[in-house]
């Protein structure tokens, strides 16, 4: 490593007090984004429209901050870092269509939203789930936003320096055996770094014979997107029927495309998206995305996000939050309270292990260091507004 990179890495970690501040501007950009469109997922609502509020409204809110020139006269980039997905029941992610393809929200869906914004490369995401129409559900609908409610809970309280990503699978297992469901298999909480969406240190939602990670220790200054997926089901998902239209430019791969549309999609994405996952809403001309898609996807030049399903009739909930390792301890910057959930949601099951009770009563926020006040009080109080 070179020491212009390895002063780069020095620079972009959480002990560098702009990229924290960064960090959490992007993760109330996210939640303000998230609020909105659990607020609209109402009986008749259209998913494409509400996926293309979410994005308008990172769109503009990250337009409005950081937009002096960098040192060296390049502009701060950022914007999008994952499109506004809106999946429902059986569906378990990466729904976001284009407009002859959406359908419509019900009462009584369970509807998971899901979304990702940068500043300058810092990532915040997060996902909630709602029950459309705000009706009370008791039977397994209730049992699996339950489930995924106290995993991500108690994910929050395990995703402190020193412990392992293994007490994580662990943990996601006790739960869902709490509310008879399953954790999904395949889906991963990642690291995030610097246009890094999918960085190399994972928690696995469900360890199997085919898959495993790597155990390690979570470190001081690192940040992860903790995403929890639950199933009523098997906690296994298929390819859905559907088109998939988030992908993600793969960045080793060149190859120069046969036909016109073709050069002109793949050259919109590696000017308006060269790291980070897109839609193919967000392509000036359909057309265009429709022909590029099947080209790139030909010659490997993009990463597919596949709509996944489990089988039909089962309920899938899911909630994404983003943490800060600090000094202080955890600090969640993104995902928003249960709220009126907890009062929708009424499930037969409940939390009855001794340690996951212990556990979750515990308290997520971190710990602020005591000292004598001091010039540094004032600085102390700036960074953790």
């Amino acid at each position: 490593m070179s020491d212009h990179e390895s002063e780069n890495e020095e620079i972009c970690d959480l002990s560098n007090p702009d990229v924290t501040t960064k960090y959490r501007s992007a993760g109330d950009i996210v939640n303000k984004a998230l609020q909105k469109v659990v607020e609209a997922c109402v009986d008749g609502a259209d998913i494409t429209t509400l996926c293309e509020m979410g994005d308008k409204i990172m769109e503009e809110e990250t337009g409005k901050l950081y937009n002096k020139k960098n040192k060296d006269g390049s502009k701060v980039e950022k914007g999008i870092a994952f499109p506004t997905c809106v999946s429902t029941n059986e569906i378990l992610g990466h729904f976001s269509p284009l407009k002859g393809e959406s359908k419509q929200l019900k009462a009584g869906d369970i509807a998971k939203i899901d979304l990702a914004c940068h500043l300058d490369g810092f990532i915040a995401a997060a996902a909630h789930t709602v029950v459309v129409g705000g009706e009370k559900v008791e039977d397994k609908r209730a049992d699996v936003v339950m489930a995924a409610w106290n995993a991500a809970e108690a994910a929050l309280r395990l995703v402190q320096v020193g412990n392992t990503n293994t007490q994580v699978t662990q943990t996601f297992a006790k739960v869902a055996e709490e509310f008879k469901c399953k954790p999904v298999q395949g889906v991963l909480s990642h690291q995030l770094k610097k246009f890094v969406i999918d960085g190399n240190r994972t928690i696995i939602m469900a360890e199997t014979v085919d898959e495993k990670v790597e155990e390690f220790e979570f470190e001081m200054n690192e940040v992860y997107s903790l995403d929890v997926v639950m199933s009523t089901g098997e906690g296994k998902g298929k390819e859905a029927e559907v088109r998939h239209t988030v992908y993600k430019r793969a960045p080793d791969v060149m190859y120069s495309l046969k036909t016109q549309k073709a050069r002109q999609f793949i050259s919109e994405v590696g000017r308006r998206f060269p790291a980070l996952p897109f839609s193919l809403r967000a392509i000036e001309d359909e057309q265009v995305a429709r022909v590029g898609i099947s080209e790139a996807k030909r010659h490997e030049l993009v990463e597919e996000y596949p709509v996944l399903k489990e089988k039909d009739g089962e309920i899938v909930a899911q909630f994404k939050f983003t943490v800060l390792l600090l000094p202080g301890g955890t600090k969640k910057i993104t995902g928003l309270p249960i709220g009126e959930l907890e009062k929708q949601a009424v499930s037969s099951h409940s939390v009855q292990d001794e340690d996951l009770k212990k556990l979750l009563a515990s308290s997520a926020n971190p710990k602020k260091s005591k000292k004598k006040k001091g010039k540094d009080d004032k600085k102390d109080e700036e960074d953790k507004a």
